[in-house]
């Protein structure tokens, strides 16, 4: 790693650690006030976006006009522990994510995300992830947009590998389109993890809505590979992004 890269790092990391303090903070007050979790939601977009501008990462949206009335499953490629950050603090629709069970207990952050109605998952024990699932999919039939990471971990080397079913599964038993989200040059900016960090702009593409109507469980193969090619196609035509 570089000096200056070394330097870049030694002077933000404890900022960013202060702000996430704070934010969490807040958050986890607002969570207890608010069940509805919207204003949780709100600071952690806050959050987010002022993270991201202090590490040097700018972000762009293309897309917003395909973002649909109703609720939907939003469906995102995952290379990197800043994707989290980029889709709370720019994806224009306020959501919940399925997340790891054991990140609920996290201090602070861990309880404002349990606190806040995003839903975890055990997915060690699969009649509790089942249940989650189930969970999920009255949410959204109620009107909650969820966004999932169909790959279900992060891409070691930035490409997209094949999405599972559960996303989509979800989605055909909620009744509700699933929207293909690309995120493009993330990977360049934490090659190595956040360890790794370089200033740079990535870019988030939304994409039209992909019906579920119609389709039954033994078309959902099908249903996650044409999402997931929508995905790999906008980012291949985002081109990704060069470090700043």
């Amino acid at each position: 790693m570089s000096g200056r890269r070394l330097l870049f790092l030694g002077v933000k990391a404890p900022l960013a650690l202060v702000l996430t303090a704070a934010y969490s903070g807040a958050a986890t007050v607002a969570a207890v006030l608010d069940r509805s979790g919207r204003t949780t939601r709100e600071i952690g977009g806050a959050w987010s976006r002022t993270l991201l501008r202090l590490l040097g990462v700018e972000v762009r949206v293309g897309g917003v006009d395909n973002v649909p009335g109703g609720s939907a499953v939003y469906a995102s490629n995952h290379a990197s522990a800043l994707d989290i950050l980029v889709l709370f603090g720019y994806l224009p629709v306020d959501f919940r994510i399925v997340y790891k069970r054991s990140l609920s207990l996290l201090p602070l952050v861990g309880w404002s995300i349990w606190l806040s109605g995003h839903i975890p998952i055990d997915r060690k024990n699969p009649f509790r992830a089942r249940r989650s699932m189930e969970k999920a999919a009255q949410r959204i039939r109620s009107g909650t947009n969820v966004v999932l990471f169909p790959e279900g971990t992060r891409s070691p080397d930035g490409t997209v590998r094949l999405f599972k079913r559960g996303s989509f599964n979800l989605a055909i038993a909620a009744g509700a389109p699933v929207v293909p989200v690309s995120l493009s040059g993330v990977k360049a900016l934490v090659p190595a993890g956040l360890v790794s960090l370089r200033p740079g702009r990535v870019r988030v593409t939304i994409a039209p809505p992909v019906p579920s109507a119609g389709r039954s469980p033994a078309e959902v193969d099908a249903f996650a590979e044409e999402v997931r090619r929508i995905v790999v196609a906008n980012c291949a035509a985002d081109g990704g992004a060069d470090p700043a």
